[in-house]
């Protein structure tokens, strides 16, 4: 008789991604992860072929691209998952030397400077280039977006703007103190008010003080899908003298938020 093939919780999934429960409901509901069976009491069981799919839906997330874009990618009929591991492990292998170099250079510097010698350009010159590739291979662009209920606004920002559910994180008290949200080829941290820092929300401000602009592949159907959600509409799809079509809206706490694409 086969053995029986593990089955993993939705906690236990959730700790060993690094992702939440609520994420993987989240994915769940959109059909991008669904668990295999369910518990007689109601709880999600995931099998293999779904810890599979998870491990690739964080390869496609880590380059970028969106939840959509990752669901049409997973249904490749010519996926090959030993070369997508092997491709993770080189580029991580990459990244690793490319620090390690940079640090044996900037460590030769560091000597030539302690003895009150001047490292020469071309010495400089090297150590851009190994800057420029670790900066190239491990950095990514983040913004951040201040709340005073992160949870509302991640659940916010996922169903009406459509944007990616990243992970939510939580303190002893177990309130929410930190959110991310996947934007296209960016992630947007939600964080909490801090007036040590002279951080608050647009709603405890009564103004906001910035616009969050997120490239769309519709304009239009984008705003349809906001105004049936509910979405507080600032003005409707327009074409802009400066080349593109936009929509603007509101989220609860007062941020104000452009949705656009280059116009035709």
């Amino acid at each position: 008789m086969a053995p029986e093939e593990a089955a993993y919780k939705v906690g236990e999934l959730a700790r060993a991604s690094g992702l939440t429960v609520r994420t993987l409901r989240y994915y769940d509901r959109i059909g991008l992860l669904c668990p295999s069976r369910w518990t007689g009491g109601g709880h999600r069981l995931y099998g293999e072929a779904e810890v599979r799919r998870l491990y690739r839906i964080l390869l496609m997330r880590g380059a970028g691209l969106s939840l959509a874009d990752i669901g049409r990618a997973l249904d490749d009929p010519d996926w090959d998952l030993p070369g997508a591991v092997r491709g993770h492990l080189a580029s991580l292998d990459g990244r690793l030397a490319a620090a390690h170099r940079l640090r044996d250079r900037l460590s030769a510097m560091a000597a030539t400077l302690d003895r009150a010698d001047v490292p020469t350009a071309v010495e400089f010159f090297e150590a851009m280039e190994e800057m420029a590739m670790v900066d190239g291979t491990v950095r990514r662009r983040i913004s951040i977006l201040v709340y005073e209920d992160i949870a509302a606004m991640h659940d916010y920002l996922v169903r009406v703007f459509g944007l990616g559910a990243g992970p939510l994180a939580h303190d002893g008290q177990g309130r929410c103190v930190h959110g991310e949200v996947d934007a296209g080829d960016g992630v947007i941290w939600l964080h909490r008010q801090a007036p040590e820092y002279g951080l608050a929300s647009p709603k405890a401000l009564g103004a906001a003080t910035a616009t969050t602009a997120v490239m769309v592949g519709s304009v239009d159907e984008h705003y349809r899908r906001a105004v049936a959600e509910g979405a507080d509409i600032v003005y409707a799809p327009v074409d802009q003298p400066y080349g593109y079509r936009e929509y603007s809206a509101r989220d609860p706490e007062g941020a104000l938020w452009s949705f656009m694409a280059p116009a035709e």
